[in-house]
């Protein structure tokens, strides 16, 4: 079966209700593993190959790491980011690009120009008259690194987004690795980096790989410093920075085209894929499945991550509800 026809199978993961009636549904794949990589779970074809896009950028982060790239704490964090672009992370980003005896400088970022993810930072940034910059694009801390990866390792920079540049092979043999699987394909991500295809349940098991793994190792480091600093991973208001505000010990990434990776602390994993590629519902399927994984977040982390309203004229008229997993993967 092609990933097309896959794909057009996926089972529904969540409905919009308005004024009573079903307005939209969504369809979609999830997936949880155990700490031995087995499938505790699925639902939808978790098995074919996927671009994980930005939820690749921690896996990419470890690779960074292997190859000899120094870098810790918050900075590690926004090496494995899709930032918001606020002051912080631009801070962050020339701080990485420091990092490195080369004089790095902004001009080295090879990422698309963009402007800031964030509504109000972007309206702000417009407002001031600037334009589209690679620093304000949210992969710029992966880019950072990545350069700061080419100078620690002896690799030359001009080239580093090149499929085969060996800090790319790098990064390819960590994901491998970590996801117990080959790379299927490669792509051009929006960033203009690499995106390496596995399957979701790939990525569900590298995810849980980091997670478990001990600290002193470079995924264990790499999720350590997402958890201690998730503001840095995503920014303010940031439904994945919250998830991990919310669940000591958990990691976490998001990807565009509606991709959502969590590895826990005892060791499982959790991926999700709405195959429409709307990112409106998938924080409320990730927090149904880790309910379903018997996950709670603490305080009122979950109710605020998974509430995505529907409103008619300013006031909520209906719903945004993932389907119930059945408590499949509850202990």
């Amino acid at each position: 079966m092609s990933s097309y026809s896959a794909l057009g199978e996926a089972p529904v993961v969540a409905t919009v209700t308005r004024s009573g009636l079903v307005e939209s549904v969504h369809h979609g794949m999830v997936v949880a593993t155990d700490t031995d990589g087995s499938v505790i779970f699925g639902h939808g074809p978790h098995d074919i190959p996927m671009y994980p896009r930005s939820s690749n950028k921690p896996l990419q982060a470890v690779a960074m790491l292997r190859s000899g790239a120094l870098i810790e704490d918050e900075l590690l964090a926004l090496s494995s980011a899709s930032h918001s672009g606020e002051d912080f992370h631009l801070d962050g980003v020339r701080r990485i690009l420091a990092l490195a005896d080369e004089g790095l400088t902004e001009a080295d970022l090879q990422n698309t120009p963009d402007y800031p993810y964030d509504d109000a930072v972007r309206r702000d940034w417009i407002r001031a008259g600037t334009g589209p910059e690679s620093i304000v694009q949210n992969c710029s801390g992966k880019h950072a690194a990545m350069l700061v990866t080419c100078v620690a390792a002896g690799w030359e920079m001009s080239t580093y987004l090149h499929p085969d540049h060996r800090l790319q092979r790098a990064m390819a043999e960590a994901i491998e690795d970590l996801s117990g699987e080959r790379v299927a394909s490669t792509g051009v991500d929006g960033c203009g980096a690499p995106v390496m295809a596995i399957s979701l349940a790939g990525l569900a098991r590298a995810f849980s790989a980091m997670a478990a793994a001990p600290a002193f190792t470079p995924q264990g480091r790499v999720a350590s410093a997402m958890n201690a600093h998730p503001r840095f991973v995503g920014g303010t208001g940031r439904d994945v920075s919250a998830l991990m505000e919310g669940v000591p010990g958990l990691v976490a990434k998001d990807g565009a085209e509606a991709v959502y990776a969590v590895g826990l602390p005892d060791g499982r994993g959790l991926a999700v894929k709405v195959t429409d590629g709307s990112a409106r519902v998938r924080a409320a399927v990730v927090v149904k499945a880790l309910q379903a994984l018997g996950v709670h977040g603490q305080d009122d982390a979950f109710a605020r991550i998974a509430d995505t309203p529907v409103l008619g004229h300013g006031q909520p008229v209906g719903a945004l509800e993932a389907v119930d997993l059945y408590g499949m993967g509850e202990r």
